[in-house]
This record gives C-alpha cells, structure tokens and sequence, in this order.
C-alpha cells in the first residue's frame, strides 16, 4: 500500500480515538492523503464529489422523512398513537411494555429512525411503564430494543443511504424491511409476555368500548401517515422520495389543523432542527463520498476481497464473517462510520459472489440496528438511560438477551433470503 493511503487511515485511526464526529475524521483523513498524492487536485476532487451528491435525487429523501419524523414528534402525534396501542393491547399481562414495541413498528412507518423513536416517545414510555411497576432498568431496555424496528421496517433513512452507496432499489429495500421488521416486533413481544409473566408485571390500560373507539377515532388521522407513505410508494404512484414529502406536507396539516398542536413558534423549531439535521447527513455524505472515491482510487475493495478470497470464497461462509465483523463493529463504533466507512469496502465482493444488493443491504441494516443496543457504545443505550434517569448497567443487563434474540433473527433472514425477498421479488 502507498504511503498516502497508510496515512488516510493512520490519520482516520487517530480522529476515531480522540472521539471526532465520524464525518470530521473523514474529511481529515481524506484532505491529508491529496495533500500527499496529488494536492492540485483537492479543489477538482471536491468539486465533484459535492456535485453527485446534491444531483443525487434519492438523498432528498432523507431530509423529508427527518423533517415527518419532528412535526410527528413536536406536534404530539405520538399522544394519539399511544392511547390507540394501549386500547388494543393494554389488557394483555405486561400490556404497556407490549405497547412499547407495538407503537415502534407503527411509529417506525412514519419517521424511519430509531433514534426518533427513542428520543420522541421513549420517555413516555419509560415513564408509564415506572408508574405502573415495571423495573426502570428493563422500561428503559425494551424501548431501547424495539427502537431498533423503525430503520427496518419501512421508511428507512440507514437503507436510503445504503441505496445511495450501493445503488439498490430504495422501494425495494423498504419491501425487503417489512418483513425482519414485524418478526422483530413479534419476538420482542414473546420476550415481554415471558418476562411479564415471570417478574408478575401489571396488565396495561384497560378501555371500555366507548373509550377504545374514541382513541381510534383520535388516532386514524396519524395511522394515515403510514397508509400515505407506503401506500403511495408500493403502488406505483409515487417514489420515495414524492411520498416523503407528500406525507409530511400531510403531517403538517394534521398537527395544525387537526390535531392543533403545532403553532408557529413550533414549526420554526422543527424547521431549525430538521435543517441542522440535516446538515449533520449531508456532511456524513459528502465526507463518505470522498472517502469512498479514495478507497476506490487506490483499489482497497480489491485488497479485502484478496483476503477474504484467501480465506472462503463461499458466500455463505462469507456472510457469516461479515455479520460477525459488523456485529463487534456495531460494540465500538456508531452507525455512521460502519455505514459509510466500512459498507463501501465489501460492496464490490457482495457483487463478485453474486449475493443480492437488496438482500445483503436489510441484512446489513439490521446488523447495524443491533449495534445501537449493543454494549459498550451503543447509542440507543445513552440515551434510554439518560431519559430513564437510570444507570447504564443495569440497562446493559436488561438488554442482553434482546439483542440475542435479534442477533438470531439476524441470521435467520441472512441464510434464509426469501424472507426478505418474498415480498419485493413477487410484488414489485
């Protein structure tokens, strides 16, 4: 390897260590490796890179869902949502932690984040579920866990991102999420009524008739988000990204008009913070770009796939070393850097062994997904804990045996690809 190249990742190493947010140490190690193998280049290099990007009309999807995801938020959509679960699951034992994981698939349809489900109405959650009993440390466990449904099930920002990396079928990635996205809702839900019945955790709300059609009533116009969504997507009518911005144009109009929670002074505020955010991913992006555009100038996909031919050219074998990898990746690192640093190198083999882009990108979303709840560094754990107001131990205790059992339903949809390929190979 040259010596420019050693450098890019030397450089990479040293902003991860001291902590430098992922799109900074990129951007670091990107300008020192032209600064030594061609710095008459840089401004050129750039000046491409920027303009893919923004010509790239699938990244628009992205801000449009972040920007569903808080009017959803500071409009309290999610009030409404959370009495139409209770009603429908609340007589169940441990009912609240079951509508925990029954409104984060639901939620998920709408915003596509697991850390907008965990910051939006985690603490709601946490909250009852403390009131009614339930230990802080497994409340703030279970929100942490079922967070991880929303990037699966469609809409997806993480599987936006690998369609632009990768250039897979967004409507068919967000088909392959349905799926894993639903088992994993159910087998969280085994999980709590076992422990529920196990630690005598209390039923949830119960509501009479009267009371449960009222909340459904309350709560059809937010359910209509995700009928917009994907409804307009799976059927032709629209892309991803038209149905993004159909449906938050939507989602404005029922927490203005109809629900009447969401003033001026509060849609400025989602618009400053959908805008920095924003910000954060089109920086993300174009530092990934020019990464990616380095990593494959200097040939680096064709070096790992010389090591890991030396080592299996089975695919099956090949899979189970990249879930492996990926999943003590997911322990120490954040979504973003395994994303966009490390998805990039292994692409061009997924290609070589003929494994499907749409496939290997829900398998690879959902590994990252379980690296939010995975100790020691996983996101979704700080900010559980923090909102719980409750150690991180115990939390990391609690979550342990969530994140085997989606660690099993990882390799289950890996080895078993029709489970994610049923629906996008037959209706699409």
């Amino acid at each position: 390897m040259s010596m420019p190249i050693i450098m890019l990742f030397v450089v990479m190493a040293i902003c991860f260590i001291i902590r430098m947010p992922v799109s900074f140490s990129m951007l670091a190690a990107s300008i020192t490796y032209f600064l030594l193998a061609a710095p008459d280049k840089l401004g050129q290099v750039f000046t491409v890179i920027t303009g893919n990007m923004f010509a790239n009309y699938t990244m628009l999807a992205a801000p449009l869902f972040i920007f569903m995801a808080n009017v959803l938020n500071e409009g309290e959509v999610t009030d409404k949502l959370f009495s139409f679960c209770n009603g429908l699951l609340g007589r169940l034992k441990g009912g609240t932690a079951q509508v925990n994981v029954f409104i984060s698939l639901i939620f998920s349809g709408m915003t596509g984040s697991a850390i907008a489900d965990a910051s939006g109405i985690g603490l709601m959650e946490i909250d009852q579920m403390k009131k009614e009993g339930y230990d802080a440390e497994f409340s703030c466990a279970i929100t942490a866990a079922s967070a991880t449904v929303g990037p699966i099930f469609p809409p997806s920002i993480p599987m936006v991102i690998y369609a632009m990396l990768s250039g897979a079928s967004i409507g068919k990635l967000f088909m392959g999420g349905m799926v894993p996205g639903v088992l994993l809702a159910i087998l969280l839900m085994i999980y709590v009524a076992f422990i529920s019945h196990k630690r005598n955790y209390p039923a949830g709300v119960v509501m009479s008739k009267r009371e449960f059609l009222k909340a459904t009533v309350q709560a059809l116009p937010a359910l209509f988000t995700v009928v917009i969504l994907l409804g307009g997507i799976y059927s032709g009518i629209c892309t991803p990204t038209e149905a993004g911005a159909v449906a938050s144009a939507y989602a404005l109009i029922i927490s203005a008009l109809i629900y009447k929670t969401l003033g001026w002074k509060k849609l400025w505020g989602i618009i400053k913070k959908s805008a920095a955010n924003t910000a954060t991913l089109a920086l993300l992006c174009g530092t990934s770009m020019l990464f990616s555009y380095i990593i494959s100038l200097e040939q680096v996909p064709r070096v790992v796939a010389s090591l890991v031919m030396g080592i299996t050219d089975n695919k099956y074998i090949f899979l189970f070393i990249v879930n492996i990898v990926f999943l003590l990746l997911g322990c120490v690192l954040d979504v973003s850097t395994i994303q966009l640093v490390f998805v990039p190198m292994v692409l061009p083999l997924v290609q070589a062994m003929g494994i499907d882009l749409v496939h290997f990108g829900v398998v690879i979303c959902l590994n990252m997904m379980i690296g939010l709840s995975t100790p020691p560094f996983g996101m979704l754990l700080f900010i559980v804990s923090g909102l719980g107001k409750t150690k991180i131990k115990g939390v990391i205790r609690e979550i342990l045996p969530m994140v085997l059992i989606m660690i099993g339903l990882l390799f289950l949809v890996t080895y078993v690809p029709d489970i994610i390929m049923f629906i996008p190979n037959n209706f699409m």
